[in-house]
């Protein structure tokens, strides 16, 4: 076990009659990832939050599997205010950038 405080143990999910591990992690910045790919949780909150679904998600990104997807939206509503502030700072940079 890591003893970087960021780092969460999976967690497991009973789903029918299998155990299934979801995960994400967060890295030493404090970053959460969908685990097993090279995508932030806040890439795919982005896109459920402008009303897509988490097929067309998929359609988007097809190297993530519909349970990482709502693994990352479980964990958005977990976490909602941390990644409604993220996302609100991005957008205020990126209109930033462009008044210049």
């Amino acid at each position: 076990m890591s003893d970087n405080p960021y780092l969460k143990p999976p967690l497991p999910v009973q789903i029918g009659p299998y155990v299934a591990t979801l995960r994400i992690h967060r890295d030493e910045r404090g970053v959460a990832w969908i685990d097993k790919s090279n995508i932030k949780v806040v890439e795919v909150v982005l896109d459920f939050v402008q009303g897509w679904s988490p097929e067309k998600i998929h359609e988007q990104h097809p190297h993530l599997s519909l349970a990482q997807i709502y693994a990352a939206i479980s964990y958005y509503f977990d976490h909602r205010q941390e990644l409604d502030d993220l996302m609100r700072e991005w957008d205020a940079e990126y209109e930033r950038l462009r008044a210049r």
